[in-house]
């Protein structure tokens, strides 16, 4: 390629210092290209968000430059803010076969149709505007999960996606580690790698080791099984339906992803099962506990999440008995181990046996540890480093693998989400940062829920409302009825009639001393009920209710 006096542009716009929310901007000259578009599932403090997309901010400011937005594979993470963004820029989309079948879907349920999705093959070069794009094939959790290989005027940079070294997968071709190779002679400018196992040392156990595991379990289980996993891990569905097969059970699909990604891997042939293997969740009941398997989502103890609902005998379709074998094929997200404990001992507490993790082989990850992070390190050998889809601790770690074998300090770059890389000919240094942070999606909503929002809702959780509703004449101002004081999440009015009485009266005093000094802007009043009435709760009760003053005319 020719223009060599530019310089390529790096800018996250998230999956750095977070797991989940990937999101890489390249940019050369007058062109862009997008590395993924996914989603996280919100914090403890986000009360009431649904999701939580990438702020688009700079891509909004740079609308025209866009060329593609190219996908590693089909996780939420990666493909999920997809629709969202798409409402805002209508860009040409690519990715392999798997991951735009499962993407159709999201975009059906947003009813886009108006979408210009590129199936790619691996091995093939794409050209996008001044760039040329390469998919290289990765091992992960879900099938058709591809590296990227983007040529650019001053060099190759590749991005890994999500992936692990797995020999002996289950469905699928192995990681093209040869390909991976020959880019690494021909010269890597810049690595960008997945961080999320960089802590755990060694390699990840295969796939096909927990095959094993499930036989055994079922070939023993003397009633129903009921098996919690993600519904994206399509190896790990593929290995439940094996032991299914083998064992003869049928298999009830429980949770509406589930339902989802099943039907599109199937269609699409990732997924092996035989025509009379799915029975609809209504017909279980026509046969014996020991012949039927329950695969159901909700491994992270999401509070509308199936199992969670199973464990909670909420569930309409599906209630547990004691006989039951409980399996939970996934680990915990960090920070979700509480909600997912909480699942666990509430099966516990009904009888039934339940087999996760550190009780049996039953998951291994779809991230690589540290000795295949240095496999890819040592194949490519690049001249800049960047550690990508990790938390702060996970990209400090792998900075260290990375300079350990031999990337001088300099070259490697720990980033945070808007923090810009700029590569030249000759080096390569910290740009300047741009916006870059989190939009909240609240049902329909989209980026309307902000600090504020959330900072009342906190408000509301731990201190409660108070509303005083007063009545006042549009004549000469004087109070006609009133005030009524309704509490909500503060105090249980029956029992607290005194404490009522006696802010009924601090409102009614701050309303005279307001009629004496002739107040009649009603900001004014407000402002004057809330002060008198926040220091009188506060002062009886150490509480700090949010206060809201209405006020009418008649």
């Amino acid at each position: 390629m020719a223009r060599q006096n530019g310089k390529v542009k790096i800018v996250p716009l998230g999956g750095m210092g977070e797991i989940g929310k990937n999101m890489t901007v390249v940019e050369y000259g007058n062109d862009i290209i997008i590395v993924d578009c996914g989603m996280t599932f919100p914090e403890d403090e986000m009360l009431g968000v649904d999701i939580v997309i990438p702020d688009i901010s700079y891509l909004m400011k740079h609308k025209s430059k866009i060329r593609a937005l190219v996908l590693t594979h089909g996780h939420e993470d990666h493909i999920g803010a997809i629709p969202y963004i798409l409402k805002k820029i209508n860009m040409p989309i690519y990715g392999t076969k798997l991951t735009l079948g499962l993407l159709q879907n999201k975009l059906k349920e947003h009813n886009l149709s108006d979408t210009n999705l590129n199936v790619v093959q691996f091995g093939q070069q794409y050209k996008m505007g001044i760039f040329g794009v390469e998919f290289i094939r990765m091992g992960h959790s879900i099938p058709d999960s591809a590296a990227i290989a983007i040529r650019t005027p001053l060099g190759t940079i590749l991005s890994t996606g999500d992936f692990k070294i797995d020999f002996t997968p289950i469905t699928g071709d192995r990681i093209d580690l040869n390909r991976i190779a020959e880019l690494g002679s021909e010269g890597v400018l810049l690595l960008m790698s997945d961080s999320t196992n960089v802590t755990r040392p060694g390699y990840t156990m295969s796939e096909s080791t927990v095959g094993d595991t499930f036989n055994d379990l079922f070939s023993k289980a003397k009633s129903r099984i009921i098996i919690a996993t993600f519904a994206s891990n399509v190896h790990r569905i593929q290995q439940i339906i094996n032991a299914s097969e083998i064992n003869n059970r049928k298999i009830v699909l429980s949770g509406r992803s589930m339902l989802n990604t099943t039907t599109v891997a199937s269609e699409l042939g990732y997924l092996k099962v035989k025509e009379d293997t799915i029975i609809d969740i209504n017909d279980m009941h026509k046969y014996p506990g020991d012949q039927i398997c329950i695969i159901t989502t909700g491994t992270q103890g999401e509070p509308m999440s199936a199992l969670t609902r199973i464990a909670n005998s909420e569930h309409r379709k599906i209630e547990l008995y004691p006989e039951d074998l409980v399996i939970i094929s996934a680990t915990p997200i960090p920070g979700n181990e509480k909600t997912v404990s909480k699942v666990i001992n509430k099966i516990i507490e009904k009888g039934i046996e339940v087999v996760y993790e550190s009780l049996a082989e039953v998951h291994v990850s779809g991230h690589a540890c540290q000795e295949e992070l240095k496999v890819i390190l040592a194949l490519t050998q690049p001249k800049y480093f960047i550690p990508v889809h990790g938390e702060s601790r996970h990209l400090m770690v792998h900075a260290d693998i990375c300079e350990a074998m031999g990337t001088p300090r300099e070259n490697i770059f720990i980033l945070e989400n808007g923090q810009t890389v700029e590569i030249t000919k000759n080096n390569a240094k910290l740009g300047p940062v741009v916006q870059a942070g989190n939009i909240l999606v609240d049902g329909l909503g989209v980026g309307d829920v902000g600090n504020i929002v959330l900072r009342d809702r906190r408000h509301l959780s731990e201190d409660g409302l108070i509303v005083v509703v007063v009545t006042m004449s549009k004549q000469d101002g004087k109070v006609i009825s009133g005030p009524d004081i309704v509490s909500r999440g503060f105090v249980y009015v029956r029992e607290s009639e005194d404490l009522m009485e006696e802010a009924r009266r601090i409102v009614r005093d701050a309303l005279t001393e307001c009629e004496k000094r002739k107040i009649t802007d009603w900001a004014t009043l407000k402002s004057n009920i809330r002060d008198s009435l926040r220091s009188f709760l506060y002062n009886k009760t150490k509480r700090n209710p949010m206060i809201l003053p209405i006020i009418m005319e008649v």
